[in-house]
C-alpha cells in the first residue's frame, strides 16, 4: 500500500472513526482534497463471520480487533482503575467497529445546564445542534419510532429507517411499568431495520458486541468508503507522532509513522484530530515544543483534563416463567422518564403506595434499559459444557431461559482532577509516553447509581424477579465512553476549542470528538459526536 503523503491536502484528519469519516466524507464530496491517518488497521469486512465465530467459542482468544501489545500501553494511576483497552478499538472503522449501535440526543437540559446540578452549561445549545442531529441520524441510518415522551423536539417526525420491534422480555417488563406509572419507549439504533445505503437489514446474528457480521449496524467504514470514492487518500497504521507547527503558530505538518518505522511529513491547510477523549489530548500533549511547552493548544493548561464517562447500573436475576433472553443482541426499549427529573417518586398506580421515595438530592440524568441478553446463551453454555445428545438438551433446559435483567447509564459529574496525561516511564511501540488515566468518581455519582438501583430494584421486584445480583456503587464500571479532556467553551482561558471545534490557540486545528464535551449527560455519545463532526465540517468548509 502506498504510505507516502498526498503532495497537496486541503484537510488532514487525523482518526478514521465516526467523527474522522463524516468530516472527510463530506468535505472530499465538496471537492477538498482530504488526507485521513489512521493508527491503526483496515480490517476485511469478508472475515467479519469468522470473526464471530472466534468471540463466542471458549477460550481465550484475545481481542478480534487486534488491541494490545506496546502499540496501545496505557496506565491507570487515579483512585479508580480505568480498563482502557476494553473499550477501544484501533483501525478503520474505531470503535463504531464494535459498539452496540444505540444513538439518542442529548437533551435541552444537558446542554443549558438546567439540570438540577452545579454542572456547566455548554457555549451552544440544542437548537443549535439540532438540524446536525437530523443529518447525523440520515448519515448513519438510523432506525427509530417517535413514541419518547421524554425525548427533545425533533424537527422531523419520524426516522429515517422505522424501528425495531419490542422484544418478548419487553412485553414481560411493560407489565410491571404500567403497574407503577413508569414509561417504556423504544431505542434509536444505527442498524438498518430494512434496506438502507448499499446495506442490507439485520438478520439476527446476536452478536452486535464486539462483531456484526452482516454489515446491517454502522461503523464509520462506510463513509471512509465514500470519502474514498470523491478521492480521499487514507493511510491506515500511520500513527501519528506529534503536529509540527510553523513560525505563526499554525500547524505545518502532521508527522506520522509507517509499519517499517520510516516517519513522513503530512502537511495541509486544515488539520482536524478525531481520535477520541483518550488519544486526542495524548497527541496534543507529545506535540509540546519550544512554543508550546505545554503542549499544543493548551494555553488554558486544561488539555486531558475533565475526563467524564457513564457508569453503569444494573440488576437481575431470574423468573419463574420463559424471557427468551439472549434472542437479541441489542436493546429495543428504553426508558427516559427519569432523565431531567431522577428524583421523583415511584408509586404503584392501582393503590399509589409508593415503592421508591422522592429524592432532593442532587442527581445527574438516569437513562433505564430493558435488557435483552441477561444470562448465559444457549451458544455458549453448549460450547463450554462437557455433555452430549440428551444429557446435554436437558442441561440447556435447565440453565437457559428464564434470566432477566435492566440495565442503565448514569452520567458523571465534569470533574478537573479526572484527566488523561503522559505516563514519562512508560513508553508504546515508536517511544511515546502511553496515557495515563487519572479517574475519581464523588459523591453525586454514587447516589444517582443507588437511585437507578431502586427504581431497577422496584420494576424487577413488581415483576416477581428473584433478583440475584446488583451492579451499583460498590462494584460498578465504566460504559467506555471517553468525554471531556479537550473541553468547548468561549473563554480561552477555560476551553480548549471554541463553538466551531476550533482551538483556540491554533487557527487551522479543530478537534471533533467527544473530548469537547463540556457535561457527560447519560446518553450513549456517538450521534452527538456524528453531529457535532458535521458541524466541524461546514466550519472548516467556510474556512477553506
Amino acid at each position: 500500500m502506498d504510505r507516502e503523503p498526498s503532495e497537496r491536502a486541503d484537510v488532514c484528519v487525523v482518526g478514521a472513526g465516526p467523527a474522522g469519516a463524516l468530516i472527510a466524507s463530506q468535505l472530499a464530496s465538496e471537492g477538498q482534497k482530504v488526507v485521513v491517518l489512521e493508527a491503526g488497521p483496515r480490517f476485511d469486512r469478508s472475515k467479519r463471520e469468522q470473526q464471530m465465530e472466534e468471540t463466542i467459542r471458549p477460550g481465550d482468544h484475545g481481542s478480534v480487533w487486534e488491541m494490545g501489545g506496546d502499540r496501545d500501553a496505557f496506565s491507570a494511576s487515579g483512585d479508580r482503575y480505568y480498563p482502557l483497552n476494553i473499550s477501544r478499538v484501533k483501525g478503520v472503522g474505531g470503535s463504531t467497529l464494535h459498539w452496540q449501535g444505540m444513538v439518542m440526543r442529548l437533551h435541552p437540559s444537558d446542554f443549558d445546564g438546567s439540570h438540577d446540578t452545579d454542572d456547566p452549561a455548554w457555549p451552544i445549545s440544542y437548537d443549535d445542534l439540532r438540524p446536525y442531529y437530523a443529518d447525523a441520524e440520515r448519515a448513519l441510518g438510523v432506525a427509530g419510532d417517535a413514541d419518547n415522551p421524554f425525548a427533545p423536539p425533533r424537527e422531523e417526525p419520524t426516522y429515517p429507517l422505522p424501528g425495531f420491534p419490542p422484544s418478548y422480555s419487553d412485553s414481560l417488563f411493560a407489565e410491571a411499568c404500567e403497574q407503577l406509572g413508569i414509561t417504556m419507549h423504544s431505542v434509536p439504533n444505527a442498524r438498518n431495520s430494512e434496506p438502507y445505503d448499499g446495506r442490507g437489514p439485520c438478520v439476527g446474528y446476536g452478536t452486535c458486541q464486539p462483531v456484526c457480521p452482516s454489515g446491517a449496524k454502522y461503523d464509520a467504514s462506510v463513509h471512509i468508503e465514500d470519502a474514498e470514492a470523491e478521492g480521499t487518500k487514507v493511510i491506515d497504521r500511520a500513527p501519528v507522532q506529534r503536529l509540527v507547527t510553523d513560525a505563526d503558530g499554525r500547524i505545518e505538518a502532521a508527522v506520522y509513522a509507517t509499519p517499517d518505522g520510516t516517519e513522513h511529513r503530512q502537511s495541509a491547510r486544515e488539520f482536524v484530530i478525531a481520535a477520541g477523549g483518550v488519544e486526542t489530548p495524548r497527541l496534543l500533549l507529545l506535540s509540546a515544543n519550544d512554543d508550546h511547552p505545554d503542549g499544543l493548544a493548551n494555553s488554558s493548561g486544561l488539555v486531558g483534563h475533565y475526563f467524564m464517562d457513564h457508569l453503569f447500573a444494573g440488576a437481575g436475576g431470574t423468573l419463574d416463567r420463559e424471557t427468551r433472553q439472549n434472542h437479541v443482541g441489542f436493546l429495543t426499549s428504553e426508558c427516559h422518564q427519569f432523565y431531567d427529573d431522577p428524583g421523583q417518586a415511584v408509586a404503584r398506580v392501582a393503590d399509589g403506595e409508593t415503592v421508591v421515595e422522592s429524592s432532593d438530592e442532587a442527581l445527574s440524568p438516569l437513562k433505564l434499559e430493558f435488557l435483552n441478553y441477561a444470562g448465559p446463551s444457549p451458544v455458549e453454555l453448549a460450547l463450554s459444557g462437557e455433555e452430549w445428545g440428551d444429557t446435554l438438551l436437558s442441561s440447556l433446559r435447565d440453565s437457559y431461559g428464564n434470566s432477566i435483567a435492566m440495565g442503565g447509564l448514569v452520567g458523571q459529574p465534569p470533574r478537573k482532577e479526572n484527566r488523561v496525561t503522559l505516563d514519562t516511564a512508560t513508553t508504546d511501540d515508536h517511544g511515546n509516553p502511553v496515557p495515563d488515566i487519572q479517574w475519581s468518581w464523588g459523591d453525586r455519582l454514587e447516589r444517582s447509581l443507588s437511585r437507578a438501583n431502586e427504581i431497577q430494584h422496584a420494576v424487577l421486584s413488581e415483576l416477581g424477579v428473584d433478583i440475584s445480583w446488583t451492579v451499583g456503587p460498590a462494584d460498578t464500571g465504566p460504559a467506555y465512553h471517553h468525554m471531556g479532556t479537550t473541553r468547548m467553551g468561549t473563554d480561552p482561558q477555560k476551553s480548549v476549542v471554541n463553538p466551531q471545534l476550533q482551538t483556540h490557540d491554533v487557527p487551522n486545528l479543530s478537534i471533533a470528538s467527544s473530548s469537547v464535551f463540556v457535561t457527560a449527560g447519560s446518553m450513549n455519545p456517538t450521534l452527538t459526536i456524528a453531529a457535532l463532526a458535521l458541524k466541524c465540517a461546514d466550519h472548516i468548509s467556510e474556512r477553506l
